[in-house]
């Protein structure tokens, strides 16, 4: 006769409790057995049970859960159980964070991670082969368009599976979000009805609502060449940036631009030439909006870096050199006001569509699918790369799919408003999806290809780089215990299944970018698990937290252009300015969909501290906690550095970085 104390907790969403009745079942390395519990969870809570068996059942291996229900199935969802046998010195912890519902049986192994065993006879062995051949019928590739990184299998939420949805409140909280977004697109667009709209003062009518400090500060200085070089740095998009090391053969020089050509090699001498190519946009045909055709261009701006670290403009080309233009018009900022105010509007236009289409979509939101996808067909629960690596997975596919639904889907967003919509916004994800490298995603590889680092004024730079070395301590420190040497990560199957599955599969043969097909040593697993969570946390935080701060303000990032890129400086006029920037219905359309895609959620979780308990033992947390130190200290770092800055570079605060692509 033995004595089990059963703590059984269930998730604190709206809905996780369930009326139906609940049997539990234990099985140790002696014996198993069914225990009467009068178990109907309760949301929140931690229920607590004491069950007297028969016979001593051994170590515990397993929870066994069967729901019964008559009438409804009302799905249960779990957080954990532990249990404590007798004799025992500590609880046995079995994670399940899943809805329990139908009536089969759910079986939940003992928490310990675990590498795959070579013993047919494991109990353990069997349980993770039978795990993953079920999740493999469940979780399933589709190609959304080809030449794309590959989905998951689901043509709307109702398709996800149920534990990758959206939480009740969560979808609750978004449904309210774009309904209360959509009333107050309407409603600046009736506001104006009436009202002029021939002088940027105009959109002042529609900037209202909730607005950040910094998206005044933009509505105010916008127009300033020094902010406008800034968000190349530091902006929603400080990816495309790059250190000159010779003058771009697109950059024609015209003759009389003798003085220009000489500063540009003046700077470039110093080591102080920087560039933004926006070539990947070139020839991708525009969209046709409400019958009014839109414009697109590929400008090329080329920068200095001053000794205080401000990044300035010097020479904006709207168009590469064509048959019908071999030297197509440079703007200066010497030129006549409007005509380099609306060439600074090609270039902040350009990079809202590189932005949202390459670095957003692409490289944070798309990629992040890919890993989730992959850990779900590959790595079974006990292994300790997907305890790792399950936190930053959290609502990835349901936030995508809602994507592919609404903002990319024929008749979405991007149609409806931008000009890069009506199958353009695909041709530049084909093209980035060549250029997507494996060194592109990690920092440290990153930032030295594109010549930013030791750059005082590279706040982006300094905080990703900061970011990576605290991600990759943690990842040491739960990989290191289960691979003790270089043969045991080659000698993993499920792993190097797992790293192929990404690279051949879901990335579609991206081994020629770099990306590895299988993993060599710990070195080269742990850089790639880093680069899985920067991806998933960070890096989307740093693409994604400030676009309602740089977008809202519509003419410093005009997500459509009305009218053709200007071909001489003297005839353009504010009507030019005003005819080629978004009318009402874009401006508003903009405002609300960045406001949507980039406000906090309330269930939102920081990195490294979610609640899930994935890993049982006193190490995993002891490593955890030291992450969770290393993320503080950072905190108070950029804190301390913000306070003396005019402009606060905010997006890779630790404590506003979510831990996965879920918004």
């Amino acid at each position: 006769m033995g004595r089990y104390r059963i703590h059984v907790a269930t998730g604190a969403w709206l809905f996780s409790g369930s009326f139906n009745r609940v049997q539990l079942g234990l099985v140790g390395e002696r014996g198993e057995a069914e225990l009467e519990l009068p178990l109907r969870p309760a949301r929140g809570q931690v229920e607590e049970f004491e069950q007297d068996v028969p016979q001593d059942l051994g170590p515990l291996q397993f929870v066994k859960l069967r729901k019964h229900h008559s009438l409804v199935d009302d799905a249960w969802f779990c957080d954990r159980i532990t249990v404590r046998g007798p004799g025992a010195l500590e609880e046995a912890a079995f994670p399940c964070y899943r809805w329990v519902q139908g009536q089969g049986v759910l079986t939940l192994p003992e928490g310990t991670a675990r590498l795959a065993g070579n013993n047919t006879l494991d109990v353990f062995q069997k349980h993770r082969e039978q795990e993953l051949e079920e999740r493999q019928q469940i979780y399933c590739w589709a190609t959304w368009k080809e030449g794309l990184p590959k989905t998951i299998a689901a043509g709307s939420i109702d398709d996800l599976p149920p534990n990758m949805r959206f939480h009740e409140q969560k979808r609750l909280h978004y449904a309210w979000t774009v309904i209360a977004g959509l009333m107050e697109m309407v409603l600046k667009y009736v506001y104006t009805l009436l009202s002029p709209w021939k002088r940027l003062e105009d959109f002042d009518q529609i900037f209202w609502g909730q607005k950040a400090a910094l998206a005044e500060k933009v509505h105010r200085r916008w127009q300033d060449d020094e902010l406008f070089g800034y968000q190349f740095l530091n902006g929603t998009n400080p990816m495309l940036l790059r250190h000159s090391t010779s003058l771009p053969s697109r950059l024609v020089l015209p003759s009389g631009m003798e003085e220009l050509q000489a500063q540009l090699e003046k700077e470039l001498q110093k080591g102080s030439l920087f560039e933004a190519d926006f070539i990947l946009l070139d020839g991708i045909p525009a969209n046709v909006i409400q019958g009014e055709q839109q414009y697109l261009a590929a400008p090329l701006v080329m920068l200095k870096m001053e000794p205080s670290g401000k990044l300035l403009p010097m020479v904006i080309q709207i168009q590469p050199p064509s048959l019908s233009c071999p030297t197509p018009p440079l703007f200066l900022p010497s030129d006549p006001p409007l005509a380099w105010l609306l060439a600074k509007s090609w270039v902040r236009s350009s990079d809202f569509h590189v932005h949202e289409l390459q670095y957003h979509l692409l490289h944070t939101h798309l990629l992040a699918e890919v890993i989730a996808v992959a850990s779900m067909r590959c790595l079974p629960g006990l292994h300790p790369v997907f305890k790792l690596l399950i936190p930053h997975t959290r609502y990835t596919m349901d936030i995508n799919t809602r994507a592919r639904n609404q903002l990319i889907s024929d008749g979405g967003l991007f149609d409806k408003g931008w000009s890069t919509g009506g199958g353009g916004h695909v041709q530049v994800m084909r093209r980035a999806m060549t250029q997507l490298t494996y060194r592109s995603l990690c920092p440290p590889d990153d930032l030295a290809d594109r010549g930013l680092l030791g750059i005082p004024s590279a706040l982006y730079a300094h905080d990703a780089l900061r970011l990576w070395e605290i991600i990759a301590r943690y990842v040491e420190g739960i990989v290191h215990p289960f691979y003790h040497g270089d043969d045991i990560v080659r000698g993993d199957p499920e792993l190097q299944a797992w790293c192929r599955e990404i690279t051949e599969v879901g990335l579609c043969q991206a081994q020629d970018r770099g990306f590895p097909v299988s993993f060599q040593s710990r070195a080269q697993l742990c850089h790639f698990l880093t680069m899985c969570i920067f991806t998933c946390s960070a890096q989307h935080a740093a693409v994604n937290n400030g676009q309602f701060d740089w977008f809202a303000w519509v003419p410093n990032a005009p997500g459509s252009m009305r009218m053709p890129p200007p071909t001489t400086k003297e005839d353009v006029t504010m009507d030019t300015v005003m005819g080629s920037l978004p009318n009402v219905w874009q401006t508003s359309l903009q405002m609300f969909a960045t406001s949507l895609i980039s406000r906090p959620p309330p269930d939102m979780v920081p990195l490294g501290h979610h609640q899930e308990e994935y890993f049982s033992g006193p190490e995993p947390k002891a490593v955890l906690r030291q992450f969770q130190a290393d993320l503080d200290n950072l905190e108070k770092e950029i804190v301390a550095r913000n306070e003396q800055l005019d402009l606060p570079y905010e997006y890779l605060k630790p404590s506003l970085i979510e831990s996965s692509v879920a918004i």
